[in-house]
């Protein structure tokens, strides 16, 4: 990511008067959420919870939200807000009002790259939802056995024109709202798509207290036994607590650069992490009382979503509304967060090589995409090609892997902990305080935080995914 070396001139307190800003708090709130709560929430949440007990790994992840992910969103949000740029050019605007290392600027570049990279195959797992409205919608899983149903998502994944037709519509629902600026396209559109999504949530955890074990899932979800819970566990409570987050790809900051000087960037952390949490247990409670009243496996891993529940889904009374209504759902959450992962690099472009809001969205949503096409044909044409299988540890990843690996093991770790670092020990303590704008206990708290319990935690997740691996 090359950058011109003109200097960034004008204030820094008044860097972003002159663009967009979020019209409201609350405006802040819904987009941050929208980019936080993705397929993480209702896909990746449950089928970890599954998988590692439940309720003991609940109470870990709720407690890493709280030490981990608040600190570190604090920090990325008073970033993007001091700088008042993109991510990039916020950390080149901050090193060069406190002449530190100029070179810090890529910790910004690191989360911009990793973001776009996540998109181009999220928005083919985009796709899967997609097309997974219409198998619904058609009465498909109805009656349907465990073996047909994995069919019909082997057979999806087997046609790369199928695959490339959905991929390319979520590419597009993505690109119109970046394509239309802070407020009449992100801020209008998760100002319909979080309401929307919330009320299809509490829809189907309206259903799910008609099956007859929502008690159960209570009980699963809210009841510690910590006998359950292993050290492996624990490591991947604390990684999804900071992913869930949208931490380590630049979002945060991106948003934070349109934030008013106003408004309170502790008090809107807080309330990100809530609803983002609140999120996800719900997630657990529409899921769980399904598996359970159809005697499925909780721990079905990554397959939950698009194998076991439409299982569920395909048995139960008015299965094809309630499974229709997940599934628009999941694009709902996967939409807000294409947003999200798509606008870093399109603010970049703006501001870095002069372009229109609109020519930015369409080069980068194209090459996004173009990339995206790449992962769509790893999971059929490509699927025996590995590139790195030299490699020990990437023995046998097709691109669809790799792209996933490098940035959830590798980048997003490594740009959260350099943000920690940044926040903790770079940036001058005197910025820090008149952004965050907290009582000196407060101030003193987040700072310790920031400093020493953030980075070992993030660092020992990195080393864990990648011993692990």
């Amino acid at each position: 990511m090359s950058e011109s070396n003109a200097p960034i001139t004008g204030a820094m307190e008044g860097s972003n008067a002159n663009r967009g800003l979020w019209s409201s708090r609350f405006a802040f709130i819904l987009a941050a959420t929208g980019s936080a709560v993705g397929l993480g929430n209702i896909w990746k949440f449950p089928y970890v919870t599954g998988e590692n007990g439940g309720g003991a790994f609940v109470l870990v992840y709720l407690l890493c939200i709280a030490a981990i992910g608040l600190p570190i969103m604090m920090a990325e949000v008073l970033i993007g807000r001091r700088g008042g740029r993109s991510p990039v050019n916020s950390l080149r605007q901050i090193t060069q009002q406190q002449t530190l290392n100029p070179s810090w600027r890529w910790v910004g570049a690191i989360g911009v790259i990793a973001g776009f990279l996540i998109l181009s195959f999220y928005s083919v797992i985009g796709g899967w939802a997609v097309s997974y409205v219409g198998t619904a919608a058609t009465g498909q899983f109805t009656g349907q056995s465990a073996d047909a149903i994995g069919t019909i998502f082997s057979d999806l994944l087997a046609d790369p024109l199928t695959l490339l037709m959905w991929h390319t519509l979520f590419m597009a629902l993505v690109m119109l709202v970046v394509a239309k600026g802070v407020r009449a396209g992100l801020e209008r559109a998760v100002s319909i798509l979080m309401p929307a999504l919330f009320l299809l949530l509490l829809a189907v955890v309206g259903y799910a207290m008609t099956t007859g074990e929502f008690g159960r899932a209570v009980s699963f979800l809210f009841q510690p036994d910590f006998s359950k819970l292993t050290t492996a566990g624990v490591l991947v409570a604390l990684g999804h607590a900071f992913f869930t987050l949208s931490l380590g790809m630049a979002v945060m900051m991106a948003y934070g650069s349109y934030l008013p000087k106003n408004v309170s960037i502790a008090k809107t952390s807080i309330a990100v992490c809530v609803i983002d949490t609140g999120v996800a247990l719900l997630a657990g409670l529409a899921i769980f009382p399904i598996v359970f009243a159809n005697g499925l496996e909780p721990g079905a891993g990554p397959g939950l979503i698009f194998q076991t529940l439409p299982l569920a889904f395909g048995q139960m009374p008015m299965g094809s509304l309630f499974g229709t209504l997940f599934f628009i759902l999941l694009i709902f959450a996967a939409w807000t967060s294409g947003i999200s992962l798509l606008e870093p690099i399109v603010e970049w472009l703006e501001e870095q090589k002069g372009m229109t809001r609109i020519t930015s969205t369409l080069g980068a949503g194209f090459v996004c995409w173009a990339l995206g096409i790449a992962s769509i044909l790893s999971l059929n044409l490509w699927s025996g090609f590995a590139p790195l299988g030299w490699i020990g540890m990437l023995e046998g990843k097709t691109i669809f892997d790799l792209l996933d690996f490098f940035t959830a093991n590798i980048m997003l770790p490594l740009g959260g902990l350099l943000v920690a670092v940044f926040a903790g020990w770079i940036m001058s303590r005197k910025a820090m305080e008149e952004e965050l704008a907290l009582s000196k206990p407060m101030f003193n708290l987040w700072l310790v935080t920031v400093r020493f319990i953030t980075p070992v935690a993030v660092g020992t997740v990195f080393v864990y995914n990648l011993v692990g691996a």
